[in-house]
């Protein structure tokens, strides 16, 4: 059995980490910690354990073996930090950090501490963007001419348990907000589907949904691949309406959508008109009936650590992922493309 800590008793903990720690076999919920500690207690109710208030006398129980991070961004690499110098793995919350230095020394720790880093990118896992990598690795689609990813929702203030009063809106907390929240998941995932990098970022980034924040809620980003596919990344806190966490991927041997319809979450059109509809199970949601959808995430990182194997979504690897985000900011701030060497 895996002894977990969880720090950080918001919503992404109450929606997704703590129940599906919960469900799994392989784990024991030893301890929760949020600085309101009531949060804690309340977990603690439920699933027993220890409260804490401080994040560090929660590292210093020797019977924990790994914890789950999901405090304000700002925190992120922090407490990653202190947690494997503790001697424990970790599970993160995206956007893994928000600067180059602090990413890489997380990963430098991670190195030296010889636990293991996990970043919670759930759309890797997600089984329509597997087959979709899979297809472009076997040259179904014929060559990649450009691409439209997007994530869009009304945003926090809705569901976050603090409403509009909540971190996500604080720039010193969040430091950025629909491009850390949404923009990153797309990133990475483009990254992934195409399996390749990119060196030219382009953004459009502003602030005119929530008038009561200090940090961005809509953006638009041009990006160019190594082999020059070109595409769009849609971030936004205002869509106010349906929630569009699609993919489209425009290819010499036709299209391929990627959660563009509830009913079919992969859609390939040929070029000849023949169309492809399969339904592996879609994306799950924090709401209605996707709730009862796995993030894949939890079971993933226990996984990985109870065979004793390397973790899938390195902070090596999603590193990357949060510097073209980075880079859109850095465009929108100077009016330049941002060229990556």
């Amino acid at each position: 059995m895996i002894n977990i800590g969880v720090i950080g008793c918001g919503s992404i903990s109450r929606a997704r980490h703590i129940p599906e720690y919960a469900e799994n076999e392989k784990v024991n919920l030893t301890a929760f910690c949020d600085v309101v500690l009531s949060r804690a207690e309340e977990q603690v109710e439920t699933h027993g354990g220890k409260a804490y208030e401080d994040y560090k006398e929660l590292l210093a129980n020797p019977d924990i073996d790994a914890v789950s991070v999901c405090t304000p961004n700002y925190l992120h690499a922090e407490i990653t930090m202190d947690a494997l110098k503790a001697g424990k793995h970790v599970l993160c919350e995206k956007p893994m950090g928000v600067t180059v230095d602090e990413m890489d020394r997380m990963i430098e720790v991670e190195k030296e501490s010889g636990r293991q880093l996990m970043i919670a990118h759930n759309q890797r896992l997600i089984k329509e963007h597997q087959v979709a990598r899979e297809w472009i690795d076997q040259d179904k689609l014929g060559k990649i001419y450009s691409f439209r990813t997007s994530f869009g929702h009304p945003g926090p203030d809705d569901w976050s348990v603090d409403g509009k009063d909540s971190w996500f809106f604080k720039e010193e907390e969040a430091i950025m907000g629909a491009m850390g929240d949404l923009g990153v998941h797309k990133a990475d995932v483009i990254r992934y589907i195409l399996n390749e990098e990119f060196n030219q970022v382009a953004g459009f980034i502003t602030t005119e949904a929530k008038h009561f924040s200090t940090v961005d809620d809509n953006a638009v980003c041009i990006l160019r691949s190594e082999s020059n596919v070109i595409g769009t990344l849609h971030a936004s806190w205002s869509y106010n309406g349906k929630e569009d966490n699609s993919t489209i991927i425009y290819a010499e041997n036709g299209i391929l959508e990627l959660l563009n319809d509830d009913d079919y979450p992969f859609i390939f059109t040929s070029k000849e008109g023949e169309v492809v509809k399969e339904n592996y199970g879609g994306i799950q949601t924090n709401d209605g009936d996707g709730q009862s959808l796995s993030s894949h995430v939890i079971d993933t990182f226990v996984d990985a650590l109870e065979r004793d194997e390397r973790v899938p979504m390195t902070a090596e690897d999603v590193k990357k992922s949060v510097e073209i985000i980075l880079n859109a900011f850095k465009s929108n701030e100077t009016d330049q493309i941002i060229t990556v060497k």
